[in-house]
């Protein structure tokens, strides 16, 4: 009888191992990301400038193969330059942000939550081609306050290697960031930018195994 509860009891313990082995408690870390921005404006030419978001990301430090996990990307809140370049902003329209489906996992499904100031047309989640885009027309006022809505997205790990997170882009041509900036001089000009992190930090490193 003793036998055999002891042999129930480690069968329970064995399958039970998998299921605490899926994730580890999320770690989480605090960005500070520099984005190189170009505008291209008709007539006075491209214009270079910064701007700056702060954002919190949560992911596991570990994770089984196979096993799900959930990264947590919620940005700080932050305003919309009142000028750029000399030039006074009247707004900002068509926000889109790239966030990279990290490699050695596959997307599953992501929600957004919060944000605000982001104009009446609520902001969407859409994933093609391994990219996750954060996007919404606006228009954002110059000098305006807002906060970009928390993104919430479930994975599935590879078989092994690590899961990293970060933004999209690497140049002006591969943009992570793209929106387009309106101007107001003797009249309103329309300046499509495309922004990158400059550098690209690593927000979250999770490890299969």
């Amino acid at each position: 009888m003793k036998s055999a509860l002891r042999k129930t009891l480690a069968t329970a313990a064995i399958a039970v191992v998998p299921l605490c082995a899926t994730a580890t408690p999320a770690s989480a870390a605090s960005h500070d990301v520099v984005l190189d921005c170009q505008a291209n404006a008709p007539i006075v030419g491209p214009q270079q400038a910064t701007l700056n978001q702060t954002a919190d990301v949560t992911a596991p430090e570990t994770v089984a193969p196979g096993g799900a996990l959930t990264v947590v990307v919620d940005p700080a809140p932050n305003t919309v330059p009142a000028d750029v370049a000399g030039y006074k902003i009247k707004h900002i329209k068509n926000f889109a942000l790239k966030i990279p489906i990290p490699a050695n996992s596959t997307f599953v499904d992501a929600s957004l939550s919060g944000g605000s100031g982001l104009g009446s047309t609520p902001p969407k989640l859409t994933v093609a081609n391994g990219v996750a885009t954060l996007s919404f027309p606006g228009p954002l006022a110059g000098g305006a306050a807002f906060e970009l809505p928390t993104v919430t997205a479930n994975l599935t790990a590879g078989p092994s290697g690590t899961i990293e997170t970060k933004l999209g882009g690497t140049s002006y041509a591969d943009p992570g960031l793209t929106f387009d900036t309106v101007v107001t001089q003797i009249f309103d000009i329309t300046a499509p930018t495309a922004c990158f992190p400059n550098p690209s930090p690593v927000f979250t490193t999770t490890t299969i195994g």
